[in-house]
């Protein structure tokens, strides 16, 4: 495949994984956010990399578009920070959800390419976050790819996005993260609050 080819496979690649994602696997993250706000709960957003950023925007976007408390660790640098470094990346994300007191009434939701992967020591950090959500009792929601790993093997909704061929993995599901995430907030049982340019009329 010639570099010239590359910009029509990848738009065409990206049309394939669209049609194969299930509207359903999206209803059900939905239903679970909004199950959430009704008890008064709050949603902690964990991603590593291209991740962390979606979390970031993620937070974002349900506190002002969906009315709904969210927090993500990696938007404190100084803590997590200060957690990696004397308590190790492994657990930095847990003892953070440790400190936020999360429980029951709260949901957990990661962006992730792999999901996690204790055996492997990939994301081993939201292994762990995971691990102390299910024990709080709280939910799991996940936008991953590939198999999913461990968010998958654990979440109460998730959507894995369908893996085309290897070489693109990470660039289409990071990218199909934004796009369902945008999804998610601007539903009509999610959203609250009109967004700005759709308020111009």
């Amino acid at each position: 495949m010639s570099t010239n080819d590359y910009p029509a496979r990848y738009l065409a690649e990206a049309a394939k994984i669209a049609a194969g994602i299930d509207p359903a696997d999206l209803d059900r993250i939905v239903g679970l956010l909004r199950e959430v706000r009704e008890a008064g709960g709050r949603v902690f957003f964990l991603g590593v990399g291209g991740g962390a950023s979606h979390a970031s925007h993620a937070v974002n976007d349900l506190r002002k578009v969906a009315g709904i408390e969210a927090y993500c660790p990696s938007d404190n640098v100084a803590e997590l920070t200060a957690r990696i470094n004397d308590d190790g990346w492994e657990t930095a994300y847990a003892n953070w959800l440790r400190v936020s007191r999360i429980d029951s009434k709260d949901a957990v939701f990661v962006f992730s390419v792999g999901g996690g992967d204790a055996e492997r020591k990939i994301s081993v950090n939201l292994v762990e976050a995971l691990r102390l959500a299910k024990a709080s009792g709280a939910r799991i929601a996940g936008l991953v790819g590939r198999d999913g790993g461990f968010t998958a093997q654990v979440a109460d909704a998730v959507l894995v996005v369908p893996s085309l061929s290897p070489e693109m993995l990470t660039a289409m599901t990071e990218s199909f993260q934004s796009l369902l995430w945008h999804g998610i907030v601007s539903h009509p049982d999610l959203r609250r609050n009109e967004m700005k340019w759709e308020s111009q009329r």
